[in-house]
């Protein structure tokens, strides 16, 4: 008796068809990944603006300048504008206070705006909105890009 050897054509396709069903359920999860991804650089982006305007204020407060409605503080990266403490925002204050490489920033929108350089309107903008007196802060604000 000759005895057979190797996988017949219906047996392969058969464990064809499994690996499409297979494939077909999991590539949707992995599609998503670079829109978690975005998100979570965006968030990275809204914590690096905090940390840079409280050490900044913490600087502007050894200076005694805390309490002006302008200035400027000197750091190891340049001067910084400040008002109230905070950095302004403009290219001089924000923007020269944080380093965030591979991201687009601009003023305008009624603030500093940083985006992932890629990004289009649906994508997230973090928008930096420097302080306007004593007792308020700076404000940090995530929403679409605007379209221009």
């Amino acid at each position: 008796m000759k005895k057979n050897a190797g996988f017949t054509l219906i047996e392969l396709v058969i464990v064809i068809i499994v690996l499409g069903i297979l494939a077909a359920t999991a590539v949707p999860k992995f599609i998503n990944l670079q829109d978690d991804a975005k998100e979570a650089a965006m968030k990275g982006v809204e914590s690096a603006l905090h940390s840079a305007a409280n050490i900044v204020y913490s600087k502007s407060a050894i200076d005694g300048v805390e309490s002006n409605a302008s200035g400027s503080i000197s750091t190891s990266g340049g001067n910084v504008a400040v008002a109230y403490g905070y950095p302004t925002a403009t290219s001089a204050g924000i923007a020269s206070a944080v380093e965030l490489s591979g991201f687009d920033s601009v003023a305008g929108n009624g603030g500093y705006l940083f985006w992932n350089g890629a990004s289009t309107t649906n994508d997230t903008c973090v928008t930096y909105v420097e302080a306007t007196g004593e007792t308020t802060g700076y404000d940090i604000q995530s929403a679409n890009c605007p379209s221009s």
